[in-house]
């Protein structure tokens, strides 16, 4: 699998929680055997002791979402997640990209600012991310969030569910698995 202009956003909204309770992983193009399609992740969870509000992988092509579950997420807390229907725009311009991702009656916009250059990656399987994963990333010096028009609060960690850096533009990559 393949994408060109991805954002990545793994944050929590409570510096006490353990766990990241958002994820805002997505790209302008995605790459798959089943097709390609502006694709990737949605996980939020505003109160991480209630079901997620929005889990899955989302696409407005079906058969590029549900290639995500078997062939690259399986044997992680992601292989059942399903496949939602979503709109996905996404803006790189110098220093700044914005993802606005759109499901069912949630609106999610992630900007990441302050764009470190271009570094190529090459990270080897992890627990939550079973592939390898090779591209460029920039890393952003500060991030936004809005969920349906609303800012939210984040806490980025140092590192994120890839191993990498937890916030990233990723112009171009692979995942292999």
């Amino acid at each position: 699998m393949a994408w060109e202009g991805g954002v990545d956003l793994v944050a929590l909204t409570d510096g006490n929680l353990s766990e990241p309770n958002v994820i805002v992983h997505v790209a302008r193009m995605v790459h798959t055997p089943a097709g390609s399609a502006p694709a990737g992740m949605i996980f939020w969870q505003p109160d991480a002791t209630a079901a997620p509000v929005v889990m899955g992988f989302v696409s407005n092509d079906p058969a590029v979402g549900a290639y995500f579950s078997p062939n690259i997420f399986a044997s992680t807390p992601f292989e059942n997640a399903p496949v939602l229907d979503a709109t996905i725009d996404i803006t790189i311009e110098g220093d700044t990209a914005t993802a606005r991702v759109e499901t069912g009656s949630h609106v999610f916009v992630a900007t990441l600012s302050g764009l470190a250059a271009a570094e190529l990656i090459n990270r080897a399987p992890g627990a939550t991310s079973p592939f390898t994963q090779q591209g460029l990333e920039r890393v952003p010096s500060s991030v936004t969030l809005t969920v349906d028009g609303a800012a939210v609060s984040v806490i980025v960690p140092p590192v994120g569910i890839s191993g990498g850096p937890a916030s990233v533009v990723a112009p171009c990559g692979i995942y292999a698995r």
